[in-house]
């Protein structure tokens, strides 16, 4: 049970933490460090999984289901940080087509959002077979993103 409320509250600050962040922006530094930040922890659970389904890590079921969950969660955070402003701010590696083409950029940051509940389902399963396919697919979303809108 325990658990389960932990996992209700994780998900419920997840979803109000782009709209808490929004308004607390006073400077477009803070916003690139809030994207990066955001990504960053995504970024580092979901190469946890990877190692693992590629065989550069040993497989466990329940660090994979932690790490795909927290993907998850975290996958709807980072976009209110690209805010109008911030696209020259800090040490960004944002690329001028996030803020040139907002709509393709919001496609792109959907099609990860779409992908990552069911990259945490496919861990859920605990079959390894199934989590690897899952990671392929979400893997194919972030690099989508990172080659039309992430230099360096």
């Amino acid at each position: 049970m325990k658990k389960a409320t932990l996992m209700v509250t994780t998900a419920a600050v997840a979803a109000l933490l782009p709209v808490l962040a929004a308004a607390q922006f006073s400077r477009a530094e803070d916003a690139v460090r809030y994207r990066q930040s955001g990504l960053f922890i995504m970024g580092q659970h979901f190469g946890r999984v990877g190692a693992m389904v590629t065989d550069k890590a040993p497989f466990n079921a329940e660090a994979a289901k932690a790490s795909a969950r927290l993907v998850a969660q975290m996958s709807t955070v980072p976009w209110e940080g690209f805010t109008a402003g911030s696209e020259k701010a800090g040490n960004t590696k944002a690329l001028p087509a996030v803020w040139l083409e907002p709509e393709k950029f919001k496609a792109a940051a959907q099609r990860l959002m779409d992908q990552t509940p069911k990259f945490a389902a496919a861990a859920e399963t605990g079959d390894k077979a199934q989590l690897k396919a899952a990671f392929e697919e979400t893997f194919a979303a972030c690099r989508n993103c990172h080659q039309d809108f992430r230099g360096r």
